[in-house]
């Protein structure tokens, strides 16, 4: 069964954000508590969302999204932040069903793709997403601003701010 998570979901969703990090290496990065999911997928204006797998009444998946826009579409689309069904389960169509899900609403919705990014390690993933007819995007690379250099960028800097190097200019 997928359905729209829910708010009791939480303990769960968060349960499976921990073992997919460390099923990717770095379950030392995640610093998300339920407090922070809660707020986000269920406060006054939620931003991102969640589905949920359940199988025998557990929560055994979710996938995690929100949306973007794409202006040469003109139209939002879906990213995909994180996928997981427990190994325990997998092979049974969850993971392809919170997939459609995802197509269905976009669909529905008029929006113009879903997609997400996979570790180039990831072949089991991979291999999966191309079944279902997914393509990858190799020309693109990914970059992220993060930590000190996020906060350099974003903290009064940025904009040509002068700094005291610039003190000569």
């Amino acid at each position: 069964m997928i359905r729209p998570a829910a708010p009791e979901d939480v303990p769960a969703i968060l349960t499976l954000v921990r073992r997919l990090a460390d099923y990717e290496r770095a379950l030392h990065e995640v610093k998300a508590t339920e407090d922070d999911l809660r707020e986000h997928l269920f406060g006054p204006q939620p931003r991102v969302f969640a589905h949920v797998a359940e199988h025998e009444g557990e929560v055994v998946g979710f996938a995690l999204w929100f949306l973007t826009f794409s202006t040469w579409l003109g139209r939002h689309g879906i990213y995909l932040e994180d996928l997981y069904v427990s190994p325990s389960v997998r092979g049974r169509g969850y993971g392809k069903a919170l997939l459609a899900e995802l197509a269905r609403i976009a669909v529905e919705r008029g929006y113009g793709r879903v997609e997400w990014s996979v570790l180039n390690w990831n072949t089991p993933a991979i291999g999966f997403y191309k079944a279902l007819g997914a393509q990858p995007q190799d020309e693109w690379t990914v970059y992220r601003l993060t930590g000190r250099a996020l906060e350099d960028l974003g903290g009064g800097r940025a904009g040509g701010e002068p700094g005291p190097e610039d003190a000569d200019r």
